[in-house]
Parts: structure tokens; sequence; C-alpha cells
């Protein structure tokens, strides 16, 4: 732009930029407070174009929103506060190297899961992981991964899936020879597994709520160290039955392989839980 030229709409340039109206307004009041544009009311005119020096620096070491969801979820499942505590953003911000505004608009993004909620009287509350929370979440994961696994089945032999069915039965099996050794490698190989599963199914609704189950069925198995071992040696053998049934495309068997599986998984979550909770 030129000096003298005027800006689009509050509205339309919160459309061009993708962001909030809010944020194009913090924006047009600074560069009115350096003299970058005179804002007028509804004109907004350039005075001149803005400086080096005037440019704002964006650190490096700021986090992707992917590893943000991550670290704020892990952060969450770790119980460091309880339920019900208010979220004080800025510091949060600070712990996430984050700014503000992104922090901000990742709670209003993981509000739909139901793990915070906005106050009444603004800011935001940690609702928390709870045992209703599990409950529901294991619910839900029943649903869509049953879903997949028909999808699955009816897949031709030339998709990819069926290569890849092929390395988690090699993987489970190399796991399950060395188990007093490797029973920590579980928890990967079965967020890998689960994965695998989820991956055909092309749905934009399951794709969102996917990883959060994903990062806490992951997670969980880090609360409950007892039998950790014999708990891992059995869902490895659950993960083969199933596998086996997939692979002789024998849908019924299958569906009843994974409906034993997640039943168990969803036990294990709430006696994690449990234990947590007496310790």
């Amino acid at each position: 732009m030129k000096p003298g030229d005027f800006l689009a709409s509050e509205l339309a340039l919160a459309a061009q930029f993708d962001v909030s109206r809010t944020v194009i307004r913090s924006i047009l009041e600074r560069l009115d407070m350096i003299g970058v544009v005179q804002w007028r009311g509804r004109q907004k005119a350039l005075i001149r174009t803005p400086r080096p020096d005037e440019w704002l620096t964006v650190s490096a070491s700021q986090v992707s929103p992917e590893e943000l969801e991550r670290q704020f979820l892990y952060w969450i499942l770790r119980f460091d506060v309880p339920p019900g505590t208010p979220l004080n953003v800025a510091e949060l911000a600070r712990q996430f190297r984050v700014s503000v505004h992104g922090l901000q608009e990742f709670l209003a993004s993981l509000s739909r899961f139901g793990l915070v909620k906005r106050r009444p009287k603004n800011g935001w509350e940690l609702v928390g992981f709870t045992s209703d929370f599990a409950i529901e979440l294991s619910d839900f994961r029943m649903m869509i991964e049953l879903n997949a696994i028909s999808q699955l089945i009816a897949l031709p032999d030339s998709h990819q899936i069926w290569h890849r069915i092929e390395e988690l039965d090699e993987a489970h099996r190399a796991l399950a020879a060395a188990i007093d050794e490797r029973f920590h490698d579980f928890s990967l190989l079965d967020e890998r597994f689960h994965l695998t599963i989820g991956s055909i199914t092309r749905n934009r609704f399951v794709a969102e709520f996917q990883k959060v189950i994903s990062l806490i069925f992951h997670y969980h198995y880090q609360w409950d160290k007892k039998d950790e071992r014999e708990r891992n040696a059995a869902a490895i053998d659950e993960h083969l039955r199933l596998i086996a049934a997939l692979k002789s495309r024998d849908e019924a068997s299958a569906l009843a392989a994974a409906r034993d599986h997640l039943r168990t998984s969803k036990q294990t979550l709430l006696s994690s839980l449990r234990i947590h909770a007496l310790s």
C-alpha cells in the first residue's frame, strides 16, 4: 500500500487474515499509536510505511499448535491441578511458550472436548479428567473403532492398509517374544495400532476426537505400574486376535475381538484413575 490509501473494514481484514475482529482492533490500535495508520471511526488511512525497527519479533522457540495440544493434555493428565481450578492464561502462555492470544484460541478449541470451560465472568476453568470423562471417552472410542473395523474389512487387497496390518502383526510378535525386557514399549505400539485402524475413517469429526483419545489412552499406561508386564502381555494377545480376524477378513470375529479388547482397555483406564485417586 501507499501512504494515503485506505484499509479495508475490520470485518474484511479479519476474514483476510483468519483472525478475530478483536485481534484486528488490537493491531489497528498499535498502528495508530505509532503513527503508521490514522484510525478515525470507520476510516483507516495509511500515513506511512512501517520502519524495520517497528516489526515485532516472533520467537522461533514458540511451539507449534500440535505441540501445544500435546503439552497441555499431558499437563492435565499428570493431575498437576485439581478440577475446578481457574486457569491463569498469562502464566500458562509463558509455561507453554505461546502467545496469550494463541493460548486463548487453543482453549476455545479444546473446550469442545469438555476438559476446560469458560468461566461465567471471564477467563477459563479446568474441568479436568474424571472417571465420567473416561467412561464417555471409552464408549465413544468403542463406536468409532467398531465402525472403522467394518470399513477396513471391506477394503480391497491392494489397499496399503493391509501392508500396515502385516507390519503391526510382526511388531506385536516381536514384542511378545521379548516381553520380559521390552514390556514398557507396549504403550507406543498400542498407540500405533489404534491409530492405524482409525486412519481409514474419512470423517472430520472423528479425526478431531481421535487425537485426544489416542493421547489419553497412550498416557494412562504411565499412571499405573502395577502388573504392567502381565497387562501388556495380555493386551498384545488381544491385539493379535484382532489382527488375525482382520487378515482373514472375518468381520464378525474382528468386531468381537475389538469389543473384548476395548472393554479391557476401559477397565484398565478406570483402574488407573482409582489407583491415582487413592494415592
